[in-house]
Parts: C-alpha cells; sequence; structure tokens
C-alpha cells in the first residue's frame, strides 16, 4: 500500500485512449504517465510495480524507454511542455503486450476494476483498433475474455450449488439466526459476479450466469452444434470454445450491426483453437430470431429459442428456453444448410 498514493483514477472512454495512443517505432504504444493516470498511480510508483516484476517485461516488446528525441517529438505534436518530471528522464513506453502484461501484475479493487474498463473499451474500439494495426491485439482479448469467463463460470457455479443446498440447510439456519444464512452468501457471489461483464439471464425459467447457460448447452451436442444467430462476435466464438471435440459446429450468420465479427477475430481464435473447427453460412435475412440446435436429425435433437445474441449475453436480461417441438424446424434448417458460405471482412 505504499506504493499508491490518493490520485483519482481517470475514466477510461475512447475519446481518452485515442489521445494517449502514440506510434513509435512502428508499434502503438501507451506511456507509463498515461497508464499511472488510469491506474491511481503516481507514474514513479506504477514504473516500480514493474521494476518489482522486471522478468515479465524482459524485451522491447514490452516496454522500451524514450529518447529524447521521440520525447521531444510527443511534445511537439501535444503542443504542450513536460508533464513527466522534467527532461532529465524520459517515459516508459508499453506496447499492447506490455499492456496486457502490466493488467496481470497491478493489483487490487481498483486496479481490477480499470483493467476491465480498459478490456471493454478496447473491444468498443475493435474497428479503430484494426485499422490502425492497434494497441491491444484481437488475440490479447480474447484471451482476456477467456480468462474472464473462465472465472466467472467458476464462481457461478459455486454460487449454484450454495443455492441448491439452501432449502435442504433452512430448518439448521432457523436456529442460527446470528450467522450468515446461505443466500447471504450466495448474494455476495452474485454481487461479485455481475460485477463482471458476463452478466445474468433466464436459462429454462431458472435465473443463471449467462456463460454457465451457454456452455451448459453447447457442452451437451453429440454430433452437431448449429448456431443461428444475425448478431455475432468475438464473445460468440470465445462462447463455443468449451464445445465437445469432434461436434460440427456451424455458424449461420448475415454478421450484421454494432461489433461484428471481424475476420482477424476468426483466423485468431481458429489458430489459438484448432481443435474447435467452425463454418459459417448466412441466413439471408429469413430469420430475426436466434436458435441453438443440436444434434441436427438424430434422435437426440434439441432446439432452443435464444432472446438475444450470444454476443450480447447477460448485456440485459433474457430467456434460453428449450422447445421440444423439434420437426417444425426440418424445412427451416434444410434451406438454411443450402444457403451461400459467410465471408467475413
Amino acid at each position: 500500500m505504499a506504493d499508491r498514493t490518493e490520485i483519482q483514477a481517470v475514466e477510461v472512454t475512447e475519446a481518452f485512449l485515442k489521445e494517449k495512443l502514440y506510434d513509435i517505432r512502428g508499434v502503438k504504444v501507451m506511456l507509463d504517465v498515461d497508464l499511472a493516470e488510469i491506474y491511481g498511480y503516481e507514474t514513479k510508483n506504477l514504473n516500480r510495480q514493474v521494476k518489482n516484476n522486471a522478468d515479465k517485461f524482459v524485451g522491447d516488446e514490452f516496454m522500451f524507454q524514450l529518447t529524447q528525441t521521440e520525447y521531444q517529438e510527443i511534445l511537439r505534436c501535444k503542443k504542450c511542455t513536460s508533464s513527466w518530471g522534467g527532461t532529465r528522464f524520459t517515459p516508459y513506453a508499453f506496447t499492447e503486450q506490455g499492456i496486457y502484461m502490466l493488467m496481470t501484475v497491478l493489483k487490487g479493487e481498483l486496479a481490477v476494476r480499470q483493467s476491465r474498463a480498459l478490456i471493454r473499451t478496447f473491444k468498443m474500439m475493435k474497428d479503430y483498433i484494426l485499422s490502425n494495426q492497434g494497441l491491444i491485439g484481437q488475440r490479447e482479448v480474447m484471451k482476456l475474455s477467456m480468462l474472464t469467463t473462465e472465472n466467472t463460470s467458476e464462481i457461478c457455479r459455486l454460487r449454484m450449488d450454495i443455492g441448491s443446498v439452501e432449502k435442504q440447510m433452512s430448518d439448521v439456519m432457523d436456529l442460527l439466526s446470528d450467522v450468515v444464512t446461505k443466500s447471504d452468501l450466495a448474494d455476495m457471489m452474485y454481487s461479485f459476479v455481475n460485477d463482471n461483464d458476463n452478466g445474468w439471464l433466464m436459462f429454462n425459467t431458472k435465473y443463471c450466469s449467462a456463460d454457465v447457460a451457454y456452455n451448459s448447452i453447447y457442452s451437451q451436442a453429440k454430433k452437431s452444434l448449429f448456431l443461428i444467430d444475425n448478431y455475432i462476435g468475438l464473445r460468440t466464438l470465445v462462447m463455443l470454445k468449451n464445445a465437445p471435440t469432434g461436434v460440427d459446429i456451424k455458424i449461420f450468420s448475415d454478421n450484421i450491426g454494432n461489433g461484428k465479427l471481424h475476420i482477424v477475430e476468426y483466423n485468431d481464435f481458429c489458430r489459438e483453437y484448432p481443435r474447435i473447427p467452425i463454418t459459417m453460412k448466412k441466413t439471408c435475412g429469413i430469420l430475426h430470431d436466434r436458435f441453438i440446435v443440436l444434434d441436427y436429425g438424430t434422435k437426440d435433437e434439441r432446439v432452443f429459442l435464444c432472446g438475444a445474441s450470444s454476443k450480447d449475453a447477460g448485456a440485459r436480461i433474457t430467456s434460453i428456453v428449450e422447445d421440444y417441438g423439434t420437426p417444425k424446424y426440418d424445412p427451416i434448417i434444410k434451406k438454411l444448410l443450402k444457403n451461400p458460405d459467410l465471408i467475413l471482412t
């Protein structure tokens, strides 16, 4: 705690980050002073945290110190005088890998909150980042999203387990008025998880984490998994990463709306998870609603109706319900299977 000061951390917005991106030595970077401002540190104390974890920042691919020429050029572009403690020491520049590593080094409630804000904003800035060969690479965003998904899912499962034993414990709890009840503990876990972006929804009439709901459905596929959804994005792929090996995964989508899936994201996902082959076809505008179809054409076929796209799951309260009248979907799916392939850009 001695390294921290009472500096007020800034709000992380697209406008703020665009002003803090610099093109130096052919790569996009952020400076230590700006990252310190984001995380509520004095610059020297942020750099001290980095120095204490120097083994994680070895090499210019993570960070480097500006030369005087580079330093003066930035000042000229900003049309300002130095705010980095004079010219005795030039600032450090953090590359995309360096910022990703910094997120794993800084600890505490504020650091976690600001790292989440950075990740959210980088996602919103996806088009800007891709067109400018930007700051946090899509693979790094994908890895962070997956880590968040895995950690949150474990917490959610624990919370659901606690809820399932609450009724069995009710008689005992009635006699212990001064202790924390099972529901209190479950609510505390809900509050912790709800601070993430993963959100909650109604799954077959039960309140459930969005990640847990989708993972539960996808994991039941035996032969095939068809996702029908015109609005897809990076999180659509992240949700599918836990599908069983060997399952035929097809996404039917016109890939419309804000935050649509880019070819860069798709290619990175395929390289990172080669065991999960995903093919894509267009819906050609014939469907508005979202569906998950498991094991199409087999005796195990199941169909789920989704109130929202998986890429936005949990952003608002919505529902996923199973429809047991699967034969009526056969003509629609047959038509979808004949549609042209979806070509990402």
